[in-house]
């Protein structure tokens, strides 16, 4: 298990790649320990929001020490974070929570499904599935044409897209893409909101594949000791023994199996 911890990591460059959504590199010795799937905390400078806001990482680049984040503005916290400038330090806190099963799943067809600002997470997770040697398919769902990230995730594998208004690739969602091009797979790895999530569940169980999903939620200490990101799940939490887990310690990444959503 990784050790958490704080750091200043330093802006490499930043750039808006959709509206409200921005790109982040950040030059930090935790890049070096990230896995698909984790997330890091980023601290605001304003002291009066104390609360880290948790974002996933979107890429990493050990050689350079860089770590990449894509957000979106959903607050004043990620306001902030859109002014950072390249040479600017930040405090960040990782690397937090678990990962995707890569090596365990190396051996088998695998498809990705991401949804709006679930999508970056996908693409760390699809670089390192193609270094395992495992071919996997990417399928990304967008509201509309701002198809943001799509030439970073052709590079390492075929990417389906899904778009809401039907601009762009089939209209709908991602499992509307499954059906349509009668894609197979045995296993299924997404991230994004939770009526997709939910539906890749139901979908997954009907079919009997494995599906591991990343669940988003407001976390308010990122370590597992508030108890303010909890989800249902099947057993019970050795933490507060009910029949609940936290998502910023056991998760983000769960099989779907063991989670109630």
């Amino acid at each position: 298990m990784n050790r958490k911890r704080k750091e200043q990591a330093r802006v490499l460059s930043q750039r808006m790649i959709a509206p409200d959504i921005y790109d982040m590199w950040l030059e930090t010795e935790l890049a070096k320990e990230a896995k698909a799937g984790q997330f890091i905390g980023v601290y605001t400078k304003d002291a009066s929001r104390l609360l880290l806001r948790p974002i996933s990482i979107c890429e990493t680049d050990r050689d350079k020490n860089a770590l990449r984040i894509v957000y979106r503005i959903a607050g004043k916290g990620t306001a902030e974070f859109a002014t950072f400038g390249e040479g600017q330090s930040v405090e960040i806190l990782g690397v937090l929570g678990n990962g995707f099963p890569v090596e365990e799943k190396k051996d088998k067809r695998v498809v990705l499904m991401g949804g709006g600002i679930g999508i970056p997470p996908m693409l760390e997770l699809l670089k390192q599935l193609r270094e395992a040697g495992t071919e996997a398919a990417m399928i990304a769902g967008y509201r509309d044409r701002q198809l943001f990230l799509k030439e970073d995730l052709e590079k390492y594998g075929k990417v389906y897209i899904a778009t809401e208004d039907g601009s762009v690739g089939t209209k709908g969602n991602v499992l509307d893409v499954m059906r349509q091009e009668e894609l197979t797979a045995q296993v299924i790895m997404a991230c994004g909101p939770m009526p997709m999530l939910r539906a890749i569940k139901h979908f997954a169980k009907e079919r009997q594949m494995e599906a591991y999903i990343s669940l988003e939620e407001r976390m308010a200490c990122g370590v597992g000791a508030c108890l303010g990101c909890v989800c249902k799940t099947t057993r019970k939490d050795h933490h507060s023994h009910v029949n609940n887990t936290r998502i910023c310690t056991d998760g983000p990444v769960f099989d779907a199996r063991e989670v109630d959503i």
